[in-house]
Order: C-alpha cells, then sequence, then structure tokens
C-alpha cells in the first residue's frame, strides 16, 4: 500500500509539473500579434484555460492527497534499529591515573586561568616550622 502511494505520488506530481508548463501565462497575448494565435485552437474553441485548469486543479488535489497519507503513513511506522539488544550502552569509567577535582569552598571565586585555589592548610597543624 505505501509503495502504490508513493508511485502514485511521483507519477501525479510529474504530471502536475508537465500541465503547468502546457498553460500560457498572462503575458502571452503578445505572441498572438505575431503568429502564436493559431495554437489556441489546440484544446478545443474554449481554449486550454478550463481544461488544463481543471486538469491542473485534480492534480494538485492528488497531490494534497497522497502528500498527506504519505506523512501519516511515515510518522505511524515502527523506527527499524540495526541494534539486536535493548540494552543501553554503558559508559566508560573515567581512567584511574587522574584524581578527582576537589570541590571549590562556597564563597571563594575560580581562579584565572580555569585552575582552582589551593586549599587552606587544616587547622592545629604550623603553615611553616617556627625558629
Amino acid at each position: 500500500m505505501y509503495t502504490l502511494i508513493v508511485i502514485l505520488h511521483i507519477v501525479v506530481s510529474l504530471a502536475l509539473i508537465l500541465i503547468i508548463l502546457l498553460q500560457t501565462g498572462k503575458g502571452a497575448d503578445i505572441g498572438a500579434v505575431f503568429g502564436g494565435g493559431s495554437s489556441q485552437t489546440l484544446f478545443g474553441s474554449s481554449g486550454p484555460t478550463s481544461f488544463l485548469g481543471k486538469m491542473t486543479a485534480a492534480a494538485a488535489v492528488i497531490f494534497m492527497l497522497t502528500s498527506l497519507f504519505l506523512a501519516y503513513f511515515s510518522g505511524n511506522r515502527p523506527a527499524s534499529s540495526i541494534m539486536k539488544g535493548g540494552t543501553p550502552a554503558q559508559t566508560m569509567p573515567a581512567p584511574a591515573g587522574q584524581p578527582a577535582m576537589p570541590p571549590l569552598p562556597q564563597g571563594s571565586p575560580a581562579a584565572p586561568g580555569g585552575t582552582a585555589p589551593l586549599a587552606p592548610a587544616p587547622q592545629g597543624t604550623p603553615a611553616s616550622p617556627g625558629k
């Protein structure tokens, strides 16, 4: 069914292009001055306006309907996947040789250059040996 609608859509779109290209433009009256008026009798005495206008309208309606059907069918098709299992991919653990960065203390701004400020020395230990 889906393939049939795709084929019909392609045929109607090509027919619509050809029908529109067969129609004369609004400024084609100047061509009749130079001998182009005899080509108007190809589609009968009423001219190509009514016949090609009806064909354009019919092709446009079919084109829109097939477009809607194709949009509906493509939205309801099950998603295909080349993966055979339902398990998601596992994340890689971090390398063991790199220690994690300690969190910044609250209220301290980040140091320029993207490096963290040094942590203060723990209390109870001298900062430098006294002499």
